[in-house]
C-alpha cells in the first residue's frame, strides 16, 4: 500500500464497539488490543468521561472502511 494514499478508517474487522481503535491500529500497522489497553489506562487516568466523548466524537468522524470492491472502483474512474 502507499503509505501517502494511506487513509484512517473504522476496522470492520478489529472491532470491539464502533471500530475506532482497530482503525488506529490498522493505520499505525499497531496491535489492537495494545491500543485499547493504553486508551483505558488513560482513559482512568483522566477521569473516564473526556475518553468516552472522545471516542464517541472520533466514531463520529472516522468513516468506515469501504469494501474493497467499491474501492477499486472508485479508483478505476
Amino acid at each position: 500500500m502507499n503509505t501517502y494514499n494511506k487513509k484512517l478508517y473504522k476496522s470492520k474487522e478489529n472491532k470491539v464497539i464502533f471500530g475506532v481503535i482497530g482503525g488506529i491500529g490498522e493505520y499505525f500497522d499497531v496491535d489492537p488490543v495494545l491500543l485499547r489497553v493504553v486508551y483505558i489506562i488513560i482513559d482512568v487516568l483522566t477521569g473516564i468521561f473526556p475518553g468516552i466523548i472522545a471516542y464517541l466524537i472520533m466514531a463520529m468522524i472516522i468513516p468506515q472502511k469501504p469494501d474493497v470492491f467499491e474501492e477499486k472502483a472508485k479508483d478505476a474512474v
